[in-house]
């Protein structure tokens, strides 16, 4: 038998936070390049994570061509051309959220919620100052879900749940990942991106994959013919399904483990690096393990 014909890539996924940006959350001038030199060789860019669409601003000016991201784990795909306008929603039924924080309070004593939805989001009185936003209404979860007997918090309930995050104090991430899943998997997606014990919970079969494929069939664009970036768990389904997959020197240990490849870190433009060998046709670098230490960087 000959050797495999090499598929030349037609699409770049890549998260954010640990991976295409820098610590300080900045785009360096060499990933502006290299976004922008991908763009002319007719190569599409979709940035593919965590962050709720409000949090976009720092790559909108680097977004060309079809102008969209997809944002919240997949609950929500982002149009950057049109003011982080949301073009498509996949979100967490209320039925379900409900069912989750339920269970979770029974199997996590002390967690505490908060509410993504399209508009914005809401806490638990509890919730730690986590992100940098406006605090929105403050009840507990139940109410925020619209559940409950009683006044509800005045915010429009007609508005989706993109995601519930759900954060315990003295839990381990990746126990507390493994409790989720364990006592409330049948309602929903669940996963991390901090080094805290925080999950971030989607609607059932909502991943970075599930609608970074459903955006790649409307292109026509086949699984092998896509290059995908991560550092976290939630980049696990989307590196497993892309033809090609890049782990950051320093990504968490299981997507280390479950990667084809290792490209330098968020910090020395390992996103751009692999870019350019593909821009000059030398394609993927060899598998090989980062050197030093592998840290869990706190990412969404």
């Amino acid at each position: 038998m000959g050797t495999p014909r090499a598929v030349r890539p037609r699409l770049i996924a890549t998260d954010l936070d640990g991976t295409l940006l820098r610590d300080d959350k900045t785009v360096s001038d060499r990933t502006v390049a290299a976004l922008a030199a991908a763009e002319v060789a007719g190569l599409d860019v979709f940035f593919v994570t965590g962050r709720p669409a409000r949090w976009m601003d720092v790559v909108s000016e680097h977004v060309h061509g079809h102008g969209l991201a997809i944002c919240a784990n997949g609950a929500a795909v982002v149009d950057l051309h049109r003011g982080r306008k949301v073009v498509d929603v996949r979100g967490l039924e209320l039925d379900d959220a409900l069912a989750v924080v339920e269970a979770l309070r029974e199997a996590a004593d002390g967690v505490s919620f908060a509410v993504e939805r399209s508009g914005g989001i809401h806490f638990e009185p509890s919730y730690p100052a986590l992100h940098p936003d406006p605090v929105g209404c403050v009840a507990p979860a139940e109410k925020l879900l619209g559940a409950g007997p009683g006044p509800r918090p005045p915010l429009d309930h007609g508005q989706p749940v993109l995601k519930l995050l759900a954060y315990h104090p003295e839990l381990e991430p990746d126990e507390f990942l493994a409790l989720g899943r364990e006592v409330a998997g049948a309602h929903a997606q669940f996963t991390r991106s901090s080094k805290s014990a925080l999950l971030e919970i989607s609607g059932r079969g909502v991943s970075k994959a599930s609608t970074l494929a459903k955006c790649c069939a409307e292109r026509g664009v086949q699984p092998e013919e896509v290059v995908a970036f991560g550092d976290m768990p939630n980049d696990l389904e989307m590196l497993d399904w892309a033809g090609t997959s890049y782990a950051m020197a320093n990504a968490h240990p299981q997507v280390l483990a479950a990667t084809t490849h290792v490209t330098s870190s968020n910090e020395a433009d390992g996103v751009a690096e692999v870019i350019e060998r593909l821009l000059l046709g030398t394609g993927p670098g060899p598998a090989a393990p980062p050197s030093g230490p592998v840290p869990d960087p706190a990412r969404r």
